[in-house]
């Protein structure tokens, strides 16, 4: 074994770090001295590699890595570029680095070696879902998300190795556009029975113990297992925080199994290169599609009766109401990451998909727009343009894979009347103004966003 190679999973060859001397001089106490350096992007691919050669091997030695200057230094970086409020004790990053940004790592440092380190409790915050339902954001302080980041950081390529190809939320190099066209993609090879999953309130139910069995099985590092129950338990006896840096990586080991199964399930029914099943799962967004063949209704049943089992083990509950098997068909329409999809006929006779921002989605959004125009009725319009600009630019950039020219229309024309009607109102007058300015004048001279060009999604 050379100097840059890993022993059971840790990079081994690797100075260590003054800041840690209070560690042990052994990694997990069965590994060599540390004495070249390595950077913490090479310690990831290093891990990654090794936990992708051996499905098997449990980690140790990794609680060195968490605690390192640089990876808590790559990990401010890391929260401060997501922003975000501050959480239950008030510190901001301004705060924070007014204070010193060194001192500040340093002190989790400190924390972390000693073994002195307890995660605040977290600031709870209700954000609306639309009608009267509402989300509970758990906010934690900024410390406590630097050493999630951390701990992401160093667990992350361990379980990436782990991961299916069919998981997409909140993953390295993995986007909503790509879950999308992989959907859309299967609904175009005639897999038209989809089984569009809702789970009721995923993240708030996740069990700690079935969690923590889940990452024992591949860390095998007490002061890592220690660490993570710590933040578990900051959230409450169950569920793991959504607001957390940690939480997604947490949330898509749980469920990795049922990706498991899935893949399993195209393997066994598979003919060639042609699968008889499809699925794209975003976090706790999960969609099912199967051939449409008369023949392989036995293999949607079947897929139902799989996926039960597998988050009866979870315990997990699919919301029954939400939950439903779709035939597109019969002109029937399902939902996925916020658009909705449909199979057409294309004008060549084919069979094809067409998918649409939802209405949720579009209503969301004039919603925020209105109340911008709302609360700013007596300002500039350029302040108000300056406003609506990035929820716009971010709205249409997320929707222009999709069959939504028609809506980006409407959101257009919407706007435009809006921004006319704020102009009169501020020069006292009635109406809109329409032959007191032209559109060009609004995009040109005023700044008005005005990309609303459809781009399909390129791999």
């Amino acid at each position: 074994m050379g100097p840059y190679e890993l022993r059971s999973g840790v990079m081994l060859g690797e100075q260590r770090d003054p800041a840690v001397n209070n560690l042990p001089t052994t990694l997990g106490g069965k590994g060599e001295m540390i004495k070249t350096p390595i950077s913490l992007q090479d310690l990831r691919r290093k891990i990654y590699l090794e936990a992708k050669a051996d499905k098997s091997k449990r980690f140790w030695g990794l609680y060195v890595h968490i605690c390192k200057l640089e990876t808590l230094q790559e990990a401010y970086r890391l929260t401060r570029k997501n922003k975000g409020a501050p959480g239950i004790d008030g510190v901001t990053f301004e705060a924070i680095e007014k204070s010193g940004l060194e001192d500040f790592l340093l002190q989790i440092q400190n924390e972390l070696i000693s073994g002195e380190y307890r995660p605040m409790r977290n600031r709870q915050k209700a954000i609306p879902k639309g009608g009267s339902k509402v989300r509970m954001l758990a906010i934690p302080a900024i410390r406590d998300r630097v050493v999630q980041s951390a701990l992401k950081l160093i667990l992350e390529p361990i379980f990436e190795a782990d991961f299916q190809e069919g998981s997409y939320g909140y993953r390295p190099k993995r986007t909503a556009h790509a879950a999308v066209d992989r959907v859309a993609s299967a609904v175009v090879k005639n897999k038209v029975r989809v089984v569009d999953v809702d789970l009721a309130s995923y993240f708030n139910n996740i069990r700690h113990d079935i969690l923590l069995n889940k990452v024992a099985a591949r860390v095998n590092d007490d002061k890592v297992m220690r660490l993570l129950k710590l933040i578990l338990k900051a959230n409450g006896k169950r569920g793991v925080p959504q607001g957390g840096p940690a939480s997604p990586l947490l949330s898509n080991i749980y469920l990795n199994e049922v990706d498991k199964m899935l893949e399993k399930a195209k393997e066994v029914t598979r003919r060639g290169k042609y699968t008889y099943i499809e699925y794209a799962r975003f976090a706790d967004d999960l969609v099912i599609l199967v051939d449409g063949f008369r023949k392989w209704g036995w293999l949607l049943r079947a897929i139902q009766k799989r996926l039960a089992e597998e988050l009866n083990k979870l315990d997990v509950r699919m919301n029954t109401e939400k939950t439903r098997v779709v035939d597109l068909t019969r002109d029937e329409t399902f939902s996925f990451l916020g658009f909705d999809f449909r199979r057409v006929k294309t004008l060549r006779g084919k069979w094809g998909v067409r998918f649409t921002p939802r209405m949720k989605a579009r209503t969301a959004l004039l919603r925020r727009l209105k109340a911008i125009f709302k609360s700013y009725v007596s300002q500039p319009v350029d302040r108000v343009i300056y406003l609506i600009n990035p929820i716009l630019r971010g709205w249409v950039n997320y929707f222009r894979i999709g069959n939504s020219s028609r809506r980006f229309g409407y959101i257009k024309d919407w706007v435009e009347k809006k921004i006319r009607r704020h102009l009169m109102r501020a020069r006292k007058c009635h109406g809109f103004g329409w032959n007191r300015w032209n559109r060009a004048w609004f995009y040109k001279t005023l700044g008005l966003f005005n990309d609303y060009r459809v781009r399909y999604y390129k791999a």
